[in-house]
Parts: C-alpha cells; structure tokens; sequence
C-alpha cells in the first residue's frame, strides 16, 4: 500500500465515500480503501465512519490517517522484453505466452511487472505496489501488446479511457469448429461458476456482469476457424468463456476447451494483437500492434491442412 497524506480532502460531487477517496490514493487498490474505512482511519466532519458507502458531498470535510508504507519492495529482474513502442509516460510491452502480468499466489517472481521494473525503475510508486504500472492484464498464456504506465497521471487517464471504454482491443483467436454465422455479438454475463469457483462461466441473475464481445471469422478451415475479437467490456477470461458458449473453444484452452487439444500446441491459441488508444496529451487515437507469435502461426498452418 502506497503512502498516504493526512489533511482535509476537497469533493467536487456527492458520492459514495470509498469511491472518493481512491482517486486520491492511486496507489491503494478499492478494497483497501474500503479497509481503511472499516478499520475507523477516516473521518466525516470530525466523526469516524466504519461505511465504505457512505454519502459524502461538497459540504462534508474529509480526514484520512497516514497510510503505513509496505516494508516489502518489488525487487527488479533483468527478463528480457519486446517493447513495441515507449515514450517518457508509458511502455507498449509485447507480453510472451507463460508470463505472469504480475506477483500473486504461485508466482513471486519473474513476472511481466519484475522485468518492466529492470527496464524502466520510476514504476515505482505508480498505482499499487503489487502491480505498479498495471492499467489492464492478460492470462497468462494469453499473449500481445500491453500497455504499462510510466507516470501517476498516466496511469489515472489510461485507467479512465479503459473504464468509458474508449480503448479498442483486438483479439485473434484459433477456435475449434465454425461459429454460427460470420460475424456477430456475443452477449452473455459472466460471474464465478457456482460449481467450479476457480473459473467463470455464463450466468444469469443476481451477481453477474455484463459481457459483450463481437467477432469475425477471418479464415475458415476444415475443423477450426481463425477469428477476430472486439471484447466490449473487460471481465475475466471474457473471451475464452465466451467463445466456449458458442460452441467454438480457443485450441488448446484446456480450462474451458477441450482438455486434449484437436492441434499440438502447447498453449492456449489466443493472441491480444491490437490495442487503439489516445496516448497522454495527444489528440488523435493511436493503434499499436504485437505480431502473431511464430507458435500460433505454426498452428495455423496446421490447420489449414486440415
């Protein structure tokens, strides 16, 4: 948990308390500001409030306690990156399949997060300490272009064009079989499956999200097809659950495709190939591009021989 600085806030609109304070505190993720809350280091008008939803507007004066610095440090590590574009606010990183975006359980090291850190060490401080940088993740074996943010107001400004949805994001996918027709959209909410809490699944009622994503079928082969993805929203494995509920799971997904898969690949055939967006204090959108990796153009050929 980043620093934080005690003295009254200023709020321009009513709102709920947590959601108030996190653009103050970019480098505190909600739920530890909610825990903040909870354990009485805020005060409204002088008064401790334990409610992370409480109502506060323009006439209410906010005090927040000092956030406790983390005695743990991410520590750099020298992993080599394919960086596709960079300038003094942000890193365009082509993220290989098998990294990790950033620490968690099973993997404290050696993530995409360690070797950005080597690469370009003022991440430190921006935005969680976990996850410096991080505007948005891929899987693991999901590979492609990712933006890193290099700056705090970067950071906040990639962060909004993500959650207006203003970032286009191009997927390409090798699926096995045909979708029903060439085109279309999938609308389908997403919520951990009730029977395997690990993973998501399709699910209606209380406790979903919505989920949109379009496609395209770029080429048709006799057993696969090789599609083009626009996810609308961001929900965890969106895509994948997604074209598991057309009836076309990504080759070799075997979490939500079959579990042997129909070519021998060694990971799931998903790739984050284009990624629009306005870059920081520029006024047109820029598209950038992480090339098809040699492993799914291998299993494309394949496929086209049927």
């Amino acid at each position: 948990m980043g620093a934080g600085k005690p003295g009254d806030l200023r709020i321009e609109a009513v709102g709920r308390l947590d959601r108030t304070l996190i653009p103050r505190f970019p480098g505190v993720s909600r739920a530890k500001v909610q825990a903040l809350i909870r354990a009485g280091k805020v005060r409204v008008n002088g008064r401790v409030v334990r409610k992370p939803g409480l109502a506060v507007g323009p006439s209410d004066t906010i005090q927040v306690a000092p956030l406790p610095l983390s005695e743990a440090r991410l520590l750099p590590e020298p992993i080599p990156l394919e960086i596709l574009y960079e300038n003094e606010s942000l890193v365009l990183i082509n993220k290989p399949a098998g990294m990790v975006v950033h620490p968690g359980a099973g993997h404290p090291r050696a993530t995409l997060v360690h070797a950005a850190l080597a690469h370009a060490p003022e991440l430190h401080g921006v935005g969680e300490e976990s996850r410096p940088g991080i505007v948005h993740r891929l899987d693991k074996d999901t590979s492609g272009v990712m933006v890193v943010a290099k700056t705090v107001e970067t950071l906040m400004n990639l962060q909004q064009q993500f959650r207006r949805r203003e970032v286009e994001k191009v997927y390409l996918a090798l699926v096995d079989g045909t979708p029903p027709s060439s085109s279309g959209q999938i609308e389908a909410p997403l919520a951990r499956s009730p029977r395997h809490r690990k993973r998501i699944a399709v699910v209606q009622g209380a406790g979903s999200r919505v989920a949109v994503t379009r496609f395209r079928t770029r080429e048709r082969f006799a057993k696969h097809s090789l599609l083009e993805l626009r996810p609308l929203t961001g929900r965890t494995h969106q895509i994948r659950v997604h074209l598991q509920f057309l009836g076309c799971p990504v080759v070799g997904d075997r979490v939500y495709g079959r579990r042997r898969p129909t070519l021998p690949v060694a990971r799931q055939q998903l790739h984050a190939w284009r990624l629009s967006f306005q870059l920081p204090g520029e006024q047109e959108r820029r598209t950038f591009e992480a090339p098809i990796p040699v492993d799914i153009r291998e299993a494309i050929r394949l496929a086209r021989k049927g």
